[in-house]
């Protein structure tokens, strides 16, 4: 039970608001100390970890891409692409990628969309741009609202759609553990009871965006 630890760890971290980086390490470092490795060993696992996920260094090659774009006006073609669409509101928006994200996640397609690559070009100042076709004028915090909206409609989407697809890593992870208690299950059968989960976080997440879209529509309403 030591190596629970490391779940402390993370949990502690996180509460301190310490760089997740940081925080993933020493849980690790934890972990790895409390199975009762040496340094070296835990060194050479997180190093043969990384080996066996080289796709993680994918995104190396995405960053200087989006920002090259962002420079040549992506962002602002973006505000005007929405500003050009009659009845385009946030809530709206952020249904349909939600839907997008969600559906691609279930064929295993996790790495076409993100934070990275569409919430912070794409996603966010489309919402903006709606979110002041309805409002008005936004401040500092309206702005920060609405990318959180954004970033979490991606979050959810992902989250709740990856496990739709039989060979991701957090059905391999679910069958693992359950087999170390001796219940035998399939991927397909985890895969169609994360299919009820995923319906159920759709329409409450878009019912929260629904009420994000009538607060919006009373403020721009007036007095």
């Amino acid at each position: 039970m030591w190596v629970l630890l490391g779940i402390a760890a993370i949990v502690a971290g996180f509460l301190l608001r310490f760089h997740p980086l940081l925080v993933i390490l020493v849980s690790a470092a934890v972990t790895g100390v409390a199975a009762g490795l040496d340094p070296v060993a835990i060194l050479a696992a997180l190093g043969r970890a990384f080996n066996d996920a080289r796709y993680v260094s994918i995104i190396w090659i995405v960053l200087p891409v989006v920002g090259l774009l962002e420079a040549n006006g992506l962002q602002e073609r973006a505000r005007g692409l929405i500003g050009r669409m009659r009845g385009a509101t946030v809530g709206r928006f952020l249904i349909f990628y939600l839907l997008v994200r969600q559906g691609l996640a279930a064929v295993g397609l996790t790495s076409i969309a993100g934070h990275a690559q569409t919430v912070r070009p794409l996603v966010a100042p489309i919402a903006e741009a709606a979110a002041e076709a309805q409002g008005g004028a936004l401040d500092e915090a309206d702005r920060e609202e609405i990318r959180a909206w954004a970033a979490a409609t991606d979050n959810i989407g992902l989250f709740f759609g990856e496990d739709i697809f039989l060979a991701i890593g957090s059905i391999l992870l679910i069958k693992g553990l359950l087999e170390q208690y001796g219940i035998m299950l399939e991927p397909l059968q985890l895969s169609v009871w994360a299919i009820p989960t995923a319906i159920a976080a759709l329409v409450i997440h878009g019912f929260r965006l629904w009420r994000l879209d009538r607060r919006l529509k009373r403020r721009g309403a007036g007095p």
